[in-house]
């Protein structure tokens, strides 16, 4: 029997994150009392150590177990950013629980659990090991969906999840298959070397695998026509299960779909090329112009979710390392976008009156002037108005797609920023010049997610006031993709 050589030390922000994971499940079991807030700490702590055990690995690139788990910079970018949004997400979760009937232990083990899988997508040297990921993943969003379950929309949206998902699960592994029948192997490094110098489009095997993984992918990153369970699960779900779902999710789907489709099958043919180039294009059109006609804050941010995919596909078009930065770039910046706004949705609440439409954040601005201006700066930075960060990132993408020659692409992705802009300033509009309800009483304190504002709030601002040091990260995590 062959022994296994592994690398424990290049497991660690594994091994770190599913013991945090497990650790917290069992804490659960000797906590008295209604709050579970000890257990977010915990967890915290978790992610702490785990994000510091992936920038201690950051010049190391290795493989281990067989060579299907890679630790490169590409991989440890990811891991971090993951960890970030998990602790902003735990950070939140405790001030929504508390105004939530909400009081299980499970819920913040099924967040970490959750980024487990994001952590095995984003490191994964082989399919089995992605999908394995995705699943760990994916089961856990799927429970987190239903967590509110005195809603019937919570239970709806998880039903919805969980149905959808495990179709696109089907087209994944069967993908896979077709992949391993074509090349023999589910190694990414070992399938990169059985099909380099050779045409996709000349090997049925080959080409259906890879479509298929696509339609896997395209459900995940919410792209069209992949994209109707969204609105549905978002405005469903928990308030902040939906942010995480709308960050980490997206975040680690992109993170596997890049490093397959980018690193393993090398520069995109002109038949892919033009594939996704479709794919981006109706992702941002339908997902922008949908937007403009909801009422609803999270069915709106669902769909600005679905065209900030098809923004981020265009990194995946353009490909090469200036088109992968952009797109690592724009990833960490829809991160700390999206949950910030999310995070102002959860400050904004109350018990049994969660603030999820435009009428709820009715004069906001005036009410409590900082989660009006809080706000603002989300909305502000997601319409890529300068000088935040949401304005860079979209320079960067295309930036890079004008230099490949993408002009029409680039075109049709500002018009679809300048449309983005009128339903995004809708919500400042609502805050700052409409009335607020007579009936409006004061929020309670929450500093759990007064912290998460602040450090997106302060991202924001700085990321797109100074750019460079994440610039240079994305670039040299991108070019360091092993």
């Amino acid at each position: 029997m062959t022994e296994v050589d592994v690398s424990w030390s290049a497991l660690l922000p594994l091994l770190l994150l599913s013991s945090t994971s497990v650790l917290v499940l069992l804490a659960d079991l000797f906590l008295r009392g209604p709050s579970r807030a000890p257990l977010a700490w915990l967890g915290l702590v978790g992610l702490a150590a785990t994000a510091a055990s992936a920038i201690s690995l950051w010049d190391v690139e290795t493989t281990t177990l067989v060579g299907s788990f890679i630790v490169d910079r590409y991989g440890l970018f990811f891991v971090v950013l993951f960890c970030g949004a998990t602790a902003v997400t735990l950070l939140m979760s405790m001030s929504f629980l508390e105004q939530t009937e909400i009081r299980t232990g499970d819920y913040y083990s099924l967040v970490l659990f959750s980024s487990v899988g994001m952590l095995l997508m984003a490191m994964a040297a082989d399919l089995l090991v992605v999908f394995i990921g995705l699943e760990i993943m994916s089961v856990a969003a799927y429970a987190l969906a239903g967590m509110q379950r005195s809603r019937s929309q919570s239970t709806e949206a998880a039903l919805k999840y969980f149905l959808m998902g495990a179709f696109a699960s089907g087209f994944l592994l069967f993908g896979i298959a077709l992949l391993y029948g074509a090349t023999g192997s589910t190694n990414l490094l070992t399938i990169a070397a059985v099909i380099e110098g050779k045409s996709v489009a000349d090997d049925v095997l080959l080409a259906g695998g890879l479509g298929l993984l696509l339609v896997g992918f395209g459900f995940k990153i919410a792209a069209v026509p992949f994209h109707l369970w969204t609105p549905d699960v978002y405005e469903g779900s928990p308030t902040s299960v939906t942010a995480f779902m709308a960050v980490g999710v997206k975040a680690a789907a992109f993170a596997a779909f890049a490093r397959i489709f980018l690193d393993v099958f090398g520069e995109p043919t002109p038949a892919w090329q033009g594939l996704l180039w479709v794919l981006a294009v109706l992702t941002m059109t339908v997902g922008n112009v949908t937007a403009v006609v909801q009422s609803n804050v999270k069915r709106m941010l669902a769909y600005s979710s679905i065209a900030h995919a098809g923004y981020l596909l265009v990194g995946v078009v353009v490909g090469g390392d200036a088109g992968g930065s952009a797109l690592l770039f724009y990833i960490a910046a829809y991160a700390v976008m999206t949950l910030g706004a999310f995070a102002v949705l959860v400050a904004a609440g109350k018990a049994d009156e969660p603030a999820e439409t435009l009428d709820d954040l009715a004069g906001l601005g005036f009410r409590h002037p900082l989660l009006g201006l809080a706000m603002a700066v989300f909305m502000l930075s997601l319409a890529g108005i300068p000088p935040l960060v949401g304005f860079v990132g979209k320079l960067y993408l295309f930036s890079a797609a004008v230099n490949e020659g993408f002009i029409w692409l680039t075109v049709i992705g500002v018009l679809n920023s300048v449309v983005s802009v009128y339903y995004y300033a809708g919500v400042i509009v609502r805050m700052y010049m409409t009335a607020a309800p007579v009936d409006a009483v004061a929020l309670p304190r929450r500093p759990a997610v007064a912290l998460a504002l602040v450090l997106t709030v302060v991202a924001t601002i700085a990321a797109g006031v100074v750019p460079s040091a994440l610039l240079q990260l994305a670039q040299a995590s991108f070019t360091g993709l092993g």
